[in-house]
């Protein structure tokens, strides 16, 4: 079974996050790392991937306005959503994006079903449902088989943030947080945990992991 690392490293603006992940992707390339997962928070930040609609950004309130690289349409991350970016070579695992989208989304599913909460998949939509409200937006790239951004949960962030744009460019559909669901407080110290015990299960890493 391959090795994993988990680095959490808190609230980091999102261009320097994005730096971060390059220099990881590199050295995933050349194999001086192991596989990794980054897990942290971004300040207010609207992003649109590749092919996104920019009419999809309504307002943009006091948020930045970045433009990435990854797949998908606007999204927005903010204090209080946890953010993965797992940078992992496919070529030992399994070379498929479906696949790989399919398995992040099940390491959410099965983070929230730790809470009680019961989260899905929608056919033809990526990310993580409760009913009919997203609580998982997802955009990643690959390079060489090595994966790059990743996955963005709703655990308590400021939600009136979402109404500054359409989310993911999907009409007709809303979003929640953990926090609304749950009726109460939490925090992303209390998510982190379930969260890397699910990924470490779902992508049969071995059973330590380096913090």
């Amino acid at each position: 079974m391959p090795q994993l690392d988990v680095i959490t490293k808190g609230l980091i603006p999102y261009e320097t996050a994005w730096k971060y992940q390059r220099e990881l992707h590199a050295q995933r390339l050349a194999g001086d790392i192991p596989d990794t997962l980054v897990l942290l928070e971004h300040p207010p930040v609207y992003t649109f991937g590749k092919n996104s609609d920019r009419s999809n950004l309504i307002d943009p309130l006091d948020a930045e306005v970045i433009q990435s690289d990854r797949g998908g349409d606007i999204t927005w991350h903010g204090p209080g959503q946890l953010v993965g970016y797992p940078i992992i070579n496919l070529e030992e695992h399994k070379k498929s994006v479906s696949w790989y989208m399919r398995n992040l989304e099940e390491v959410i599913i099965s983070t929230l079903k730790e809470f009680e909460i019961s989260g899905d998949r929608i056919s033809g939509m990526t990310g993580v449902w409760v009913g009919n409200q997203k609580i998982c937006a997802m955009g990643v790239r690959l390079s060489r088989w090595v994966t790059m951004h990743g996955f963005a949960l709703n655990v308590r962030p400021d939600m009136s943030y979402f109404n500054g744009m359409i989310p993911c460019g999907i009409k007709g559909k809303g979003v929640v947080s953990m926090k609304d669901l749950l009726g109460k407080e939490i925090e992303i110290e209390d998510v982190i945990p379930p969260l890397i015990q699910a990924f470490r299960s779902v992508f049969n890493f071995h059973d330590q992991v380096n913090l």
